[in-house]
């Protein structure tokens, strides 16, 4: 495969951007007429990140990274509940209380915080993949905004079905869902000049502009 030079950059902020973003989904906020968890202000990213990684590298290189923060993400939730679960002085209990509160994830949350990342960024990348080839490359907002729409739906709704169906009331679980969902594709809407500057200076950089017509789009292939 060949070597880029802004890839692993790419890579690196793709997954910070995850792990952020499941940190701060422990809190519930409220922005406006919208109601989500904390980690919805700064997710979205993640799908701008994956829409240009595929744009530009491809999905078999997207799926790499996609891999990658995955396990990554694994990584971070696995160091918090051992730290979480080891013992406390009685001098730092207020600490410890605080860091349970925040980090202390709860197993079907994290449960649905993977499961939801993996089916949404995989969807997204190959719908992307996809729509690139339908289109011949033109009108790159339809690509990323078609992916958006299916992918973020399957993400936000996977999610607060695993997480909280049944610890909410269904009212609750849709007001989220709508909002959550309106926000993301929202934010991918209004970041669409970004979006295009950005592909644009990276197809520029590494002259690569990659069409998956030949792709093997399972996820699981290692080769």
């Amino acid at each position: 495969m060949r070597a880029y030079r802004y890839l692993d950059f790419i890579t690196a902020l793709f997954v910070v951007v995850l792990i952020v973003s499941n940190i701060a989904s422990t809190k519930v906020v409220l922005l406006g007429p919208f109601t989500f968890d904390g980690g919805t202000i700064l997710f979205p990213l993640a799908y701008i990140f994956g829409d240009v990684l595929t744009e530009v590298y491809g999905y078999k290189r997207s799926r790499r990274v996609i891999w990658t923060g995955f396990f990554l993400l694994i990584l971070a939730t696995l160091t918090f509940g051992i730290v979480n679960a080891l013992p406390t002085p009685p001098d730092q209990q207020s600490t410890a209380q605080a860091f349970s509160a925040i980090l202390g994830l709860v197993p079907r949350i994290v449960l649905a915080s993977l499961v939801a990342y993996w089916v949404g960024e995989f969807v997204n990348s190959y719908v992307l993949a996809k729509l690139k080839i339908a289109t011949q490359g033109r009108w790159l907002w339809t690509r990323t905004l078609g992916s958006t729409l299916i992918a973020q739906g399957l993400d936000t709704g996977l999610f607060l079905l695993i997480a909280f169906y049944g610890v909410w009331d269904n009212a609750l679980l849709w007001t989220v869902f709508v909002s959550n969902y309106v926000f993301k594709v929202g934010v991918e809407a209004l970041f669409t000049p970004l979006t295009y500057a950005v592909v644009g200076f990276l197809k520029r950089a590494e002259r690569e502009d990659y069409y998956d017509r030949d792709t093997n789009f399972n996820p699981f292939a290692v080769r």
